[in-house]
């Protein structure tokens, strides 16, 4: 980090009047961490990094190689708009390093800049553009989350069926504060259910932003009463959260998923690219789809894909091909859910679409039919498969894939399966409510 940039920065920060900088990073599940340091520390910050003990971050270090450094991102420097004016704080968004003064290979950001790096030696950009929806619902007495609902508003509702469209409004003010472009907001299909919509861009900073959106969201809606959570399914029987995520590649500027003379306008490597996640479909479950909760979404009924198939029109397919085309061409991935890491994910997505396109690896025929309407007998005679039915099948079909492995790296795969067989493990050992109600009076 030069000099000049430090000053310029460090003249940037005194001329917002900041008080607090917030040293932010991400562990392996995507929760952000932070360190706050006051404003005088900065110039240390931003020359030598701030040295953390990493032994109690999820799927960081063991208590042997504990410490680590925080280098802060000078791009990704935001104010906090929901702070006091009077004690103002900003925050950076830190990659981690080792005592070696290397990129730690558990930070997931640093994951995804090593992907990235390879998808540009082909010469590529990855463009991401994820829909992240999430419920808003009521805190009891002691502000504690409940799963009570704050609306019954459905699909584009205006209030008063929307009742909170004021808080949707305060986080769409505060994201263009921090440099979003919002697109839209609206109240989606489920009770309580919201969408905002932000402009897709590079992978890194697209990334950045769903866990500054999240973050925002959350914090909001507690200063007004509320939570918002981005939980995949809180309430069985109703439309789970998504975060359908649009993926495209540039050159030179240009998308090379469009071919205008192509069948369908799709090219050669955009099918290739299809393909490829296509592929790793169920590997890539295990990072898009990251709890045991995110199992209970993909079901048939929901709107949410449970089959490994793709379309340029068919919703229920779970890639499917948006109608724009030209610079808009992209294929969207449907079954993530915002419980996941963006910065694994992304990562996972771009090793796939590279193998795809590296191998040419063609999908198959386009399944352009609603797939819930088909009979088992005539989904298996077009020999299409389904996405794992739980986290710990996700994470043994991650374990078999060489090139999501490979991608993520060996610490990674090491702490992700940990945590599967430990989220397994608490989840089979404990008493559910719908145990007890099914069977208490009868045995």
């Amino acid at each position: 980090m030069s000099d000049l940039n430090v000053n310029k920065m460090l003249e940037r920060i005194k001329a917002d009047d900041v008080k607090f900088i917030r040293l932010q990073f991400n562990d392996i599940l995507g929760i952000p961490k932070n360190v706050a340091i006051p404003v005088k520390q900065v110039e240390k910050a931003l020359t030598e990094g701030i040295w953390i003990d990493g032994s109690s971050i999820e799927g960081f270090a063991r208590i042997d190689e504990s410490d680590m450094i925080l280098k802060p991102d000078m791009d990704t420097y935001q104010i906090l708009p929901w702070r006091p004016v009077d004690k103002k704080a900003a925050r950076f968004i830190c990659d981690v390093y080792t005592y070696g003064n290397k990129p730690f290979e558990g930070d997931p950001r640093s994951v995804l800049k090593k992907n990235l790096a390879e998808a540009a030696k082909l010469g590529y950009t990855y463009n991401c553009g994820p829909e992240l929806e999430f419920f808003v619902f009521k805190r009891d007495e002691n502000g504690q989350p409940t799963t009570e609902f704050v609306d019954h508003g459905g699909y584009f509702d205006l209030a008063p069926s929307d009742a909170a469209e004021d808080l949707r409004r305060e986080i769409v003010l505060a994201l263009t504060d921090m440099g979003f472009e919002i697109e839209a907001s609206h109240h989606e299909v489920a009770d309580s259910q919201h969408e905002i919509d932000f402009k897709y861009g590079d992978a890194l900073s697209v990334a950045d932003k769903v866990i500054t959106f999240k973050f925002a969201a959350k914090t909001l809606a507690l200063m007004n009463g509320l939570h918002a959570t981005f939980m995949a399914k809180p309430i069985s029987r109703i439309a789970g959260t998504g975060m359908h995520t649009h993926g495209s590649l540039s050159k030179d500027g240009k998308n090379v998923f469009f071919d205008q003379s192509a069948e369908n306008q799709i090219s050669d490597v955009m099918l290739y690219y299809i393909g490829g996640l296509m592929k790793h479909a169920k590997a890539i479950a295990r990072l898009g789809n990251p709890t045991i909760n995110s199992y209970k979404r993909l079901v048939p009924g929901y709107e949410a894909p449970v089959y490994i198939t793709w379309s340029a029109a068919n919703r229920s397919a779970m890639i499917r091909v948006p109608a724009a085309r030209g610079n808009s061409t992209r294929a969207e991935l449907r079954s993530p859910d915002p419980t996941c890491n963006p910065y694994l994910l992304f990562s996972a997505m771009i090793a796939a679409g590279l193998d795809g396109i590296n191998n040419k690896i063609l999908p198959p025929p386009a399944t352009d039919v609603n797939i819930y309407h088909l009979s088992p007998e005539e989904i298996k005679s077009r020999g299409i498969e389904m996405l794992p039915g739980s986290l710990i099948e996700a994470n043994n079909e991650l374990l078999k894939d060489k090139v999501i492995c490979d991608a993520l790296g060996p610490h990674i795969i090491e702490n992700l399966t940990k945590i599967a067989i430990a989220e397994e493990e608490s989840f089979r050992l404990t008493v559910h409510p719908w145990e007890v109600e099914r069977y208490i009076n009868n045995y």
